[in-house]
């Protein structure tokens, strides 16, 4: 599966699906107890990085709202006007993160809320090494995925056709340490999203710190 590919796949899903996705995930009490968490441990005036940004919504506006300069990645167009109008006081890009330079410490955290599922297995590993490196020493990531042993996967998802990759919540937090970040604290919860055919999935939230 080339990088292009899945990149312009997950484009198409995600203009497609535009804000009906910020419904139907609206209500996740796991993802804003994983923003607060992030809150907690970042200093006033913070540079964010929103890896996969959607319509901005929670992610951005929560962390725009309190004050820290948030710059939000996604390779949706759609999802970008979106979150540029919804969250004026941060900022957008419509941008494959894979492409994106990233200096050695330039942000002090960074977000990937269920933004590596379309990617295969090397590019998710690679990436959160690269994001690790973006980060000061003592930088916070969050990252929230669907822990499931698959790989390339054809499924449908809130009535798009997806092609999905994950790990094993244990390969997952191996991935993770061997990018040189510490996993701090972790949460599992099965949720549903708001869409009449969205079943329940299992869900991971990692809140880690680089060492």
């Amino acid at each position: 599966m080339g990088g292009t590919d899945d990149g312009r796949r997950a484009a198409a899903v995600f203009d497609a699906l535009g804000g009906v996705y910020e419904k139907a995930f609206a209500h996740s009490e796991a993802h804003h107890r994983s923003l607060e968490w992030l809150l907690g441990r970042l200093a006033p005036g913070s540079r964010v990085l929103d890896v996969g940004s959607g319509t901005g919504r929670p992610t951005a506006a929560v962390l725009a709202g309190a004050g820290h300069d948030v710059l939000g990645v996604d390779v949706s167009p759609v999802m970008v006007d979106l979150a540029s109008r919804q969250v004026p006081e941060a900022a957008f890009r419509c941008a494959d993160v894979r492409d994106l330079p990233l200096d050695a410490g330039s942000f002090h955290a960074v977000c990937v809320y269920f933004s590596l599922l379309q990617l295969d297995r090397g590019d998710q590993a690679a990436l959160i090494g690269r994001l690790a490196r973006a980060l000061v020493p003592g930088g916070s990531l969050v990252l929230a995925t669907v822990p499931l042993d698959v790989e390339g996967v054809d499924a449908v998802f809130m009535g798009q056709p997806v092609r999905v990759t994950s790990f094993a919540g244990a390969d997952l937090v191996e991935v993770v340490t061997g990018a040189g970040l510490t996993v701090l604290a972790e949460e599992n919860t099965l949720f549903t999203p708001d869409h009449p055919e969205a079943v329940p999935e299992p869900h991971l939230f990692l809140h880690c710190v680089r060492r």
